[in-house]
């Protein structure tokens, strides 16, 4: 078996979550689908990190920068859900078209 054969499910299943995340982060207003969909972007991101690996036989240099990127993630994801929780306080809707008119 071949090295093309053993990583092509993954391209593909690489590709379909980015676009999946891709569609979720043009489509939607809500703020809390929006962080989903960067979610999913960034796990799309994860797995092609890790399929890089396995091609260029670097596996623990790809996981090393996988661990890192997860920590990174979760950083952003929690800032970003605190952000949504005080504007949900602030304005009562997470509608991102409800945001233009915020004031100081």
């Amino acid at each position: 078996m071949n090295l093309v054969s053993l990583v092509m499910p993954f391209g593909v299943f690489v590709a379909l979550l980015a676009a999946v995340g891709l569609y979720c982060l043009i489509v939607t207003r809500d703020m809390l689908r929006v962080i989903l969909a960067l979610e999913v972007i960034t796990k799309a991101v994860t797995l092609l990190l890790i399929v890089g690996g396995l091609v260029s036989g670097h596996m623990a240099l790809a996981q090393a920068f996988v661990i890192t990127l997860i920590v990174i993630e979760v950083v952003v994801i929690v800032a970003a859900a605190g952000i949504v929780i005080a504007v949900y306080k602030h304005t009562g809707t997470l509608d991102i078209r409800r945001l233009r008119n915020l004031k100081g």
